[in-house]
């Protein structure tokens, strides 16, 4: 008898899943390392001074596929002859590989074809990372001979980060996108999310409105940069990548810690403090140059108050049926979330782009991310509770109704029951109105002997109705013994009890 094994790793036994698994994710890798091969050939075959060869143009290739996982490069052909780091990595790009991983990772463990084996969701993000490390350990060996090598302790550092974390959230997505079964958790997630999309996109709304203010200054530097349509082509591309990374440099803006612009120069909505140092390029012409920030420049901070007050606003509607406790919890885990989030976001949209005075490039992670809690506490605490006691301004209970304090259901009111009429006993002598059958024969219109049903001519106010709630009617005396029974089972309408 053959007995089959289940490798750990894998549901149903089969470690082909496994394999499968890993070849996509360097599959995945190949794909998007070939995407940036073409676009950088096609400059390079569209430019009319190129200064190297295909080989050249491949090691740039293999170079901004690493930038584009947060790696830092080192440039060796400088004007000065010492290398200098490059650091600050376009978001857009970064979205490349990210949705690679993602959809891979995602398709891997729910594949369309039911019947196939697929590995487990700790498997398919070890699988699909370990196959897209093998090609990105290829790529940072291949630039360690071009004019862009990689920085090795990046490397080690950002390239598996960043792949690991896109996989999971690729298996995040394929089991559905569950959220933490505690309340208060699931409301924050969502919460940090709304009010993050909120903040970044004021942040691009104010780097469009100081784009068009600065528009001269920005085409004048775009025109400098290059002379050939080649050139142009080339550069705008760079600012298209480079859109996110000012969206978030607009939130750090806008939150109150600004950004550097070089070591010792840093720009805050108070103003310009130090002497910039700003290479000619379309989007740094838009930064602000006033020393002393005016009303303008303040009002930025109507971004960070917004978002705060969204994500309040959510956290207090989410959380209408949880104790004033959990309320004030979930909105504080908003906070702590989305500048867990922006911490990140802000570290990756700046860096190093040169060697001096240009090391220090972009806002700073920690501080970004520490004003976007401090908005979160300050703000979206307060209109959350502000909010759940607008939405629970109906409901009313006694104290202690509810666990920890939560809303009373009322309970609705029961009907009353209408009084029960009283019956009055039939005495033995008494007059019924009907003293004769043929009289009452008559009454009935004449029926038929033979299929005469008595239950069918009895009034339906014959039969007692339910009783109610109230006190029982007093029994009336019993039948006369050798009394005949009367031809009606009660008093006609209108009779009343003897006296």
């Amino acid at each position: 008898m053959t007995h089959v094994t289940e490798h750990p790793l894998v549901q149903g036994g089969r470690s082909t899943a496994f394999a499968t698994a890993c070849v996509r994710g360097a599959v995945a890798a190949g794909l998007g390392l070939g995407a940036l091969a073409v676009l950088v050939i096609a400059a390079w075959i569209s430019s009319p001074f190129p200064d190297s060869g295909a080989g050249g143009a491949l090691h740039v290739a293999a170079g901004l596929w690493l930038l584009a996982h947060g790696v830092d490069l080192i440039r060796t052909d400088t004007l000065s002859g010492l290398p200098a780091p490059l650091g600050a990595a376009p978001l857009l790009l970064v979205a490349l590989p990210a949705w690679l991983l993602h959809r891979t990772a995602r398709d891997t463990l729910d594949p369309a074809d039911p019947t196939r084996p697929r590995p487990t969701p700790g498997g398919a993000v070890g699988a699909v990372s370990g196959g897209y490390l093998l090609v990105g350990a290829t790529v940072v060996v291949y630039s360690a001979s071009g004019p862009l090598p990689a920085d090795l302790v990046a490397a080690g550092l950002w390239l598996p980060a960043v792949v690991v974390g896109a996989a999971g959230a690729g298996v995040w997505t394929a089991l559905g996108r569950p959220l933490p079964r505690r309340r208060e958790a699931a409301v924050a997630l969502r919460a940090a999310g709304l009010g993050l999309a909120t903040l970044l996109g004021g942040g691009a709304v104010l780097v469009a409105v100081s784009l068009a203010w600065h528009a001269g200054a920005a085409h004048t530097a775009y025109l400098t940069l290059a002379g050939e349509w080649s050139g142009r082509a080339a550069v705008l591309l760079l600012v298209l990548a480079l859109l996110p990374n000012a969206a978030v440099w607009g939130a750090a803006y806008g939150l109150g810690p600004g950004f550097a612009l070089g070591t010792g120069a840093l720009a805050t909505p108070l103003g310009l403090a130090g002497v910039p140092a700003l290479p000619p390029f379309p989007l740094l012409a838009a930064l602000p140059a006033d020393a002393r920030g005016t009303w303008p420049h303040w009002s930025a901070a109507a971004v960070p108050f917004a978002a705060a007050a969204v994500q309040g606003w959510y956290a207090g509607r989410a959380g209408r049926d949880l104790a004033a406790r959990g309320t004030v919890l979930a909105a504080l885990g908003a906070a702590w979330a989305t500048g867990a989030a922006l911490t990140a976001l802000a570290a990756a949209s700046g860096g190093p782009i040169g060697s001096g005075r240009l090391a220090d490039f972009g806002p700073v992670g920690w501080q970004t991310g520490a004003a976007a809690v401090l908005w979160g506490a300050a703000v979206g605490v307060p209109v959350a509770c502000g909010v759940r006691a607008w939405g629970r301004r109906g409901v009313r209970g006694p104290e202690g109704a509810g666990a920890g304090g939560g809303p009373v259901v009322p309970v609705p009111p029961v009907p009353s029951v209408p009084p029960v009429p009283s019956v009055a006993p039939v005495v033995a002598g008494a007059p019924t109105g009907y003293e004769d059958l043929d009289e009452l024969d008559g009454r009935l219109g004449g029926v038929d002997d033979a299929g005469y049903e008595p239950y069918d001519f009895l009034p339906a106010a014959w039969e007692s109705p339910p009783r109610g709630p109230g006190p029982e009617p007093a029994a009336g005396p019993g039948p006369v013994p050798g009394a005949a029974p009367g031809p009606g089972a009660g008093p006609a309408p209108g009779d009343g009890a003897p006296g």
